[in-house]
C-alpha cells in the first residue's frame, strides 16, 4: 500500500510508524512544510490512559517518550493568592512538543518511512492519483480541509474567550490552575511542567475581560513574533506565581480557540486526522491524544480491510462517535472556563470540585478513588453547610441521600421520577396503570415522583391518551394514587399541569406521537401565534385575550383540584413548545400586542399563569415550573432569557425551576450528550439563587452525586432509568452501602439477599487481590 501523509505532526508521523511497523512493505511518505525542529507551542500532556493506548500500539515509541517524561499526580488550585485545594491521584505526564516530534520522526525514519521536510503539498490531485491513501493531518489551519471544503462541509467556530500559549522557567512541579482578578475581570492560567526546568503557561480570559484590559489594540504581528504587550500584561498579573522568572514567548499572541468539526472526514481516498477535522479544547488536554488515537484507529482499519475505501469508511464510522463524545466533554470544560466569573462565587471547596468535574468525565466516584482524603473534607463541608433539617445522618452519606426542603415539604432524598407520558388514559382519567406506574416508583425509593403532564382541559391534551384534571372525577382518581403513595411510602408526589397548545391533537407516542396530527378525532388547537408545528399540522388559532383568561381559569381550577387531591407539589409545564413555552420563543410567538416582541413581553402570559397558580396553591406547599432553557434555534430563546424568566418566576413565588431544553420546534438542533442540560440548570441556579431540578441524560448514581456536590442542581430527575428499574433509588442505596433508607417491609428480604450477594462479590475480589 502506498500512503501519503500531509503534515509531520503527531497524527501523520504516528500513522506512518504504525503502518510501517505492521506492513513493512508499505511505501509511506510524510510531507512536512516546516524544517526539522520547527514547531510552535511548548509542552504536551497525556493522561495515563492515553499512554496505555500508545504503548499497546508501538512499545518502542512509548519507551522513548517515557524517558523524556515529567510525571505528576497532584493538581493545585490557586485563587486570588490563596490555595483552596491540592488534590492527588490524577496521573499525568508531559514532555515538550519538540521532543515528541523528534521521537516520532526518529522512529519513523528508523522503520523506513520517507519523511520530507520543507515540502509543501501544492497539488493534492496529483497526490491522490499517485498514492492509494492520502492522510491529511495538517493541523488547525489545514490547507487540505480548505481545498475539500465543499465535500467535507467543515464547521469552524471561533470561541469568545481569548488565550495565549507561553512558557516559563518558574518552578512548578504539578498541574496548577491559577485564577487572578484584575480591574478588567478574572483571568486564569493552566500551568504544567514538561521538563526539569520549563512549564507550559496558558493564560485565558473572557472576551469582555480581554477588551476591558485594553488587549484588543494590536492583533497582527509578523510570523514567529510574540505579542510583547500580552506577555507584559500576563507577567505583571501573575508575578506572584512567576517569582521573578519571565514568560517565554514562541509565536505567542492572543487567539480564539476554533471549535472545528466536519460533516465528513473523507473524500475519495483522502482521509482527515486530528485537528485538521476536529478540535478539542486544551482544558482537557486532548488535542494530541485525539491525533494519536486517530492514527491508531486508522491503522487498525487499513490493516483490517484490503480495500482502502472500505477501510477509510470503517475508520470514520468507528472513530467519529468517540471523537464527538470527547468534543462534547471538551466543549463543556471550555464553557465552564468561559463562565469562570460565575463559578468563582462558589465556596472554595465546591469551586474546586466544580473545576475538577467540569468536563463531566471526572466525577464524584473518580475523585473518591483518586483522593479519598480530600473528598472526605469536601463531603464534611457539604454536610456542615446544609440546614440541620436537610443533613444526612453523617457526612459520609452520598449527596443524593440528603433530604431537601421546599417550604413545608421535606423530600427524603434528592432523586425525582421525571414526568413521563404514558398515553394510557381514557377521557383524561388516570387508571390502574398510573397507580402502578407512579406507585411502584414511589415504593422504589425516589424522594419525589411527578405525574406526566396532566392537562387542564380536553383541548389542552397532547393526545387522546393524556391524563387530565379538568373535572372532579379525574381529581378523585388522582387522589387514590396520592393516597397510595402517602400511605405506603415516604415519597412525595407532585402534579405537573399543562396545556399542549399547537402540539395538541396528535397521535399516541407509539403511533407516531407529536409528529402525526389526528384526523378522525381531532380538536382545534390554540397558541401564541398561528404557526403550525409542522407542515402536516393544522395551524393553531392565535389566542385572544378572552381565551387567555379562560386558560388561566382552567389552570387555577386544575390547581385547586390538585390541592384537594393531596398532591405535595405542583409543577407548571412551560417547556417543550407547549402552550406557555410557545409564548416564550420568538419563533412561535409573532404577536404584535403586549404579549409579543421583547423577552419581557413574551414572558408576560406564562408569568401571569404562574402567578395565578401560585395564588390558588396552598402557601405551605411548593411550586415548580418546567422550562426549556434554550430552544436550540439561532436567534431563539436562550439561556440569558431563561435566567430572566427564572427571576420573574421566583418573584411570582415559584420555589424551584425544572430545567429542560428544546422540543420547541422541529427545526431546533439540540446538542445531545451525557448530562447535556446540566449546564443550564447550573447557570439558572447560581445566577438567580433559586433551587433547580436537573433533567436530561442523567443515568447513573455518579451523575446524581456529582451534580449535587458541584452545585449544578438541588434535585435530579431520572426518566428512562426508572422505566427500566422502578427501584432505582433503593438499588442505589445498596450499591453505596447506605442502610438508613426506608425499605417497604415486604421487600426487606430482597434487600438482605442483595447485600449478601455484594458481600460475597467483595470477598472474592479481595481474595483475587
Amino acid at each position: 500500500m502506498r500512503i501519503a501523509c500531509i503534515g509531520g505532526g503527531p497524527s501523520g508521523l504516528f500513522l506512518a510508524i504504525l503502518m510501517k511497523r505492521r506492513r513493512p512493505d508499505s511505501e509511506i511518505v510524510v510531507f512536512e512544510r516546516n524544517r526539522l525542529g520547527d514547531t510552535f507551542g511548548f509542552g504536551v500532556v497525556f493522561s495515563d490512559d492515553t499512554l496505555a493506548n500508545i504503548a499497546a500500539a508501538d512499545p518502542e515509541s512509548i519507551e522513548a517518550i517515557e524517558r523524556r517524561f515529567r510525571h505528576w499526580s497532584e493538581m493545585e488550585v490557586r485563587v486570588a493568592g490563596r490555595i483552596p485545594a491540592t488534590t492527588t491521584g490524577h496521573g499525568f505526564s508531559a514532555l515538550s512538543r519538540v521532543e515528541l516530534l523528534q521521537i516520532l520522526t526518529a522512529r519513523a525514519l528508523e522503520l523506513g518511512v520517507d519523511v520530507r521536510f520543507e515540502h509543501d503539498v501544492s497539488d493534492l490531485d496529483a497526490l491522490r492519483h499517485e498514492f492509494d491513501v492520502v492522510v491529511a493531518g495538517d493541523g488547525v489551519r489545514s490547507a487540505t480541509r480548505a481545498r475539500l471544503e465543499a465535500e467535507l462541509q467543515p464547521s469552524i467556530v471561533p470561541q469568545p474567550a481569548h488565550y495565549i500559549w507561553t512558557g516559563t522557567e518558574a518552578p512548578f512541579d504539578r498541574f496548577t490552575f491559577i485564577f487572578e482578578h484584575c480591574p478588567a475581570g478574572w483571568v486564569q492560567a493552566h500551568v504544567y511542567p514538561f521538563d526539569d526546568t520549563t512549564s507550559t503557561f496558558i493564560i485565558e480570559m473572557g472576551d469582555d475581560t480581554w477588551a476591558n484590559a485594553g488587549l484588543d489594540g494590536i492583533t497582527q504581528f509578523a510570523p514567529g513574533v510574540s505579542d510583547p504587550q500580552a506577555l507584559a500584561f500576563c507577567q505583571t498579573l501573575f508575578a506572584d506565581h512567576l517569582h521573578g522568572y519571565p514568560l517565554i514567548g514562541n509565536n505567542s499572541k492572543w487567539l480564539q480557540f476554533p471549535r472545528i468539526s466536519a460533516r465528513r472526514w473523507r473524500v475519495g481516498n483522502v482521509v482527515m486526522l486530528g485537528d485538521a477535522v476536529h478540535t478539542a479544547h486544551y482544558s482537557i488536554g486532548s488535542g494530541t491524544k485525539l491525533a494519536l488515537e486517530d492514527a491508531i484507529a486508522l491503522a487498525d482499519a487499513l490493516c483490517a480491510h484490503d480495500e482502502p475505501a472500505i477501510a477509510i469508511e470503517a475508520y470514520e464510522a468507528a472513530r467519529r462517535p468517540i471523537v464527538e463524545s470527547t468534543q462534547r466533554a471538551a466543549t463543556t470544560s471550555e464553557e465552564w472556563f468561559q463562565q469562570v466569573n460565575r463559578h468563582i462565587a462558589l465556596p472554595d471547596d465546591q469551586f474546586v470540585f466544580s473545576l475538577m468535574t467540569r468536563s463531566q468525565r471526572v466525577t464524584y466516584e473518580n475523585l473518591l478513588l483518586r483522593d479519598p482524603a480530600w473528598m472526605a473534607r469536601l463531603k464534611q463541608w457539604f454536610w456542615e453547610t446544609r440546614p440541620i433539617d436537610q443533613r444526612a445522618a453523617e457526612s459520609s452519606v452520598p449527596p443524593m441521600f440528603f433530604p431537601f426542603r421546599l417550604r413545608d415539604l421535606t423530600l427524603p432524598n434528592r432523586v425525582v421520577v421525571s414526568p413521563m407520558a404514558q398515553y394510557s388514559a381514557v377521557d383524561g382519567m388516570p387508571s390502574d396503570w398510573h397507580l402502578v406506574h407512579l406507585g411502584s416508583r414511589a415504593v422504589g425509593g425516589a424522594g419525589l415522583v411527578l405525574t406526566e403532564m396532566t392537562c387542564v382541559s380536553p383541548q389542552g391534551r397532547i393526545t387522546p391518551g393524556c391524563t387530565g384534571i379538568w373535572n372532579d372525577d379525574q381529581a378523585a382518581a388522582w387522589a387514590r394514587i396520592v393516597d397510595f403513595v402517602h400511605e405506603h411510602t415516604p415519597a412525595k408526589i407532585g402534579l405537573q399541569i399543562g396545556h399542549a397548545g399547537r402540539k395538541g391533537s396528535t397521535a399516541l407516542g407509539w403511533e407516531g406521537g407529536e409528529e402525526v396530527p389526528l384526523v378522525d378525532c381531532a380538536w382545534p388547537t390554540i397558541s401564541a401565534s398561528a404557526v403550525a408545528y409542522t407542515e402536516a399540522h393544522p395551524a393553531p388559532a392565535e389566542m385572544t385575550r378572552a381565551q387567555m383568561d379562560e386558560v388561566i381559569s382552567e389552570f387555577v381550577e386544575a390547581t385547586e383540584r390538585g390541592a384537594a387531591a393531596g398532591f405535595d407539589l405542583i409543577e407548571l409545564h412551560a417547556a417543550h413548545g407547549y402552550l406557555l413555552s410557545a409564548f416564550l420563543a420568538p419563533f412561535t410567538n409573532r404577536r404584535i400586542d403586549e404579549y409579543g416582541g421583547s423577552v419581557e413581553a413574551r414572558m408576560r402570559f406564562p408569568v401571569e399563569v404562574a402567578t395565578a397558580v401560585r395564588g390558588a396553591w396552598p402557601s405551605e406547599r411548593p411550586m415548580s415550573v418546567r422550562i426549556s432553557a434554550t430552544d436550540w434555534l439561532d436567534g431563539g430563546f436562550g439561556v440569558d432569557e431563561a435566567v430572566d424568566l427564572a427571576r420573574a418566576l421566583k418573584a411570582a413565588g415559584v420555589d424551584v425551576i425544572d430545567v429542560s431544553t428544546g422540543q420547541v420546534d422541529p427545526s431546533g438542533v439540540p446538542q445531545y450528550g451525557r448530562l447535556y442540560q446540566m449546564p443550564f440548570s447550573e447557570r439558572i441556579r447560581n445566577d438567580v439563587g433559586i433551587p433547580t431540578m436537573a433533567v436530561g441524560a442523567i443515568a447513573s448514581i455518579d451523575d446524581v452525586n456529582t451534580a449535587l456536590l458541584a452545585g449544578r442542581a438541588d434535585l435530579c430527575l431520572l426518566a428512562r432509568p426508572h422505566l427500566v428499574d422502578p427501584y432505582w433509588t433503593l438499588n442505589a442505596a445498596i450499591d453505596q452501602g447506605i442502610a438508613a433508607v426506608a425499605w417497604p417491609k415486604p421487600y426487606l428480604a430482597g434487600m438482605t439477599a442483595r447485600r449478601r450477594e455484594q458481600q460475597a462479590v467483595a470477598s472474592v475480589a479481595r481474595d483475587l487481590r
